[in-house]
């Protein structure tokens, strides 16, 4: 493992046991999902699921109730632990999104949100994506896109590790952020079929009140009329029959 991926995994479990607190409460709960209503929009359930940086196993939990199953992935062994308590119906793994250790064909859909950004080697990721995924599949994923108010995201992430906070994220880990165009070529030249990129997600949790709910109000509004001040990006790829 390279040594900027083994101090993303290090820093994911030294938080997993406040990685909830984040993303599954208040204003966190509500942003996720939205992100993840868009992603699950877009997979085929029920079906097998391989969700990659699966986190606590919020993803997969909800699969789960709507009748889907399958596996999830992750580099910080302390999160795979949290969602393989959480996924009764799913399995839990830990390891590199680059390298699947999955036979091929073996699922109807690859999901990943808010992890790819953390992907040294995303063709590599995508590539191993499609192998896995059965003719007809789909994979959706969710990230940071780049945009005028991501772009100073990675100096202000710095400062906070040199301050020592401890927030989820919060760390200089060398993220990729990904225009449109670039996300959608990576997506073809692994192989995908029917490629479809729009933006989403406005009302980012980490925006402080009343900024956030004001931003909550009129997120559907600036998804379909001003895409572009989105702050994710939602790509899905079909892999050919």
């Amino acid at each position: 493992m390279s040594e900027s991926l083994e101090k993303v995994r290090q820093h994911y479990d030294d938080v997993a046991d406040i990685y909830d607190n984040r993303y599954n409460r208040n204003r966190g709960r509500f942003y996720y999902d939205h992100i993840a209503g868009h992603v699950m929009d877009c997979i085929p359930i029920p079906g097998r699921v391989l969700d990659l940086g699966c986190g606590t196993g919020l993803f997969l939990s909800a699969c789960e109730r709507r009748g889907g199953c399958g596996v999830g992935l992750d580099l910080s062994r302390g999160m795979a632990l949290r969602a393989q308590s959480r996924c009764r119906e799913s399995e839990v793994t830990w390891g590199n999104a680059e390298v699947l250790p999955f036979r091929d064909g073996c699922f109807d859909a690859v999901t990943s949100l808010l992890a790819f950004s953390y992907v040294r080697r995303p063709e590599h990721m995508l590539s191993e994506a499609c192998r896995v995924l059965r003719p007809g599949g789909v994979i959706a994923v969710c990230t940071l896109g780049r945009n005028l108010f991501t772009s100073g995201l990675p100096a202000i992430y710095g400062m906070a590790e040199a301050m020592k906070v401890r927030r989820i994220g919060m760390g200089s880990f060398g993220e990729n952020y990904y225009t449109d165009g670039e996300i959608r070529d990576l997506f073809e030249c692994a192989g995908f079929d029917a490629v479809q990129v729009r933006r989403c997600s406005f009302a980012h949790l980490n925006l402080a009140d009343p900024l956030f709910g004001i931003a909550k109000r009129i997120e559907p509004f600036v998804e379909e009329k001003v895409p572009r001040l989105a702050y994710n990006i939602l790509a899905r790829g079909v892999k050919p029959e």
